[in-house]
């Protein structure tokens, strides 16, 4: 969270949201936001939303697969992700990110499945 900045702005009963700064830290050679930065800021909200949602002093949560489609290019300015829970099953959890810019556009549609694995007691 820390290299890139993430900070948790909301959190409620079936969503969690995020926010992440746009600056060259983050930027591709042409000087907009890395769409790999922008997986990486789904994966974060979407596994610790997963974190939030399960009993972690029982299982452990990996994520498993991650799917993204960028729509919209950004230069600067604060991307906001809000991960909110599509199956909240006992084994996988499957997590509809959406990621906006500062306008409330659409910049990025992720599809991430978690796994909750037992932790070893």
């Amino acid at each position: 969270m820390e290299t890139l900045d993430i900070t948790y702005t909301d959190v409620g009963e079936d969503f969690l949201v995020a926010k992440m700064p746009v600056t060259p830290r983050v930027y591709q050679p042409d000087g907009v936001l890395h769409g790999g930065a922008m997986v990486a800021l789904a994966e974060s909200v979407g596994s610790a939303a997963s974190y939030l949602f399960l009993d972690t002093k029982k299982v452990a949560v990996r994520g498993i697969e991650i799917a993204a489609n960028h729509v919209k290019s950004v230069k600067e300015g604060f991307v906001y992700a809000t991960a909110t829970v599509l199956h909240k099953g006992r084994t996988t959890q499957l997590w509809d990110i959406k990621i906006r810019n500062e306008e409330k556009q659409l910049v990025s549609v992720v599809k991430l499945t978690t796994l909750a694995i037992p932790k070893i007691q």
